[in-house]
């Protein structure tokens, strides 16, 4: 992609993709999933899951799979006000974009 992805835009991918199951989902899926969106390395998601930790907008819980664990993620309720926020600001922020690439005749 062109276009640079900070950090608020990064969180708001990895907090909608963790919020799309009610268990949560661990690296190598939400790694996927944000890859639909943008080109992302595992190497960069998980210093942005660390923050969203520490920031109690994610929780984390292992769960054993095929006699590994895996860690998953799980978005809390302040995540969740955190997303919600993200959406709305993105809302008003695509649209003024939108609105001058269709003024400019794009």
């Amino acid at each position: 992609m062109v276009f640079n992805t900070g950090a608020a835009l990064l969180d708001a991918i990895v907090l909608a993709a963790v919020s799309k199951a009610a268990e949560g989902s661990y690296g190598y899926r939400i790694t996927q999933d944000v890859r639909k969106a943008i080109d992302i390395s595992e190497s960069t998601l998980y210093p942005v899951l660390r923050r969203l930790l520490q920031e109690e907008c994610l929780s984390a819980y292992d769960r054993a799979i095929d006699g590994r664990n895996r860690r998953y993620y799980k978005i809390t309720e302040k995540g969740r006000v955190q997303l919600n926020l993200y959406r709305s600001e993105w809302s008003v922020y695509s649209a003024n974009i939108t609105r001058i690439f269709k003024e400019a005749g794009i």
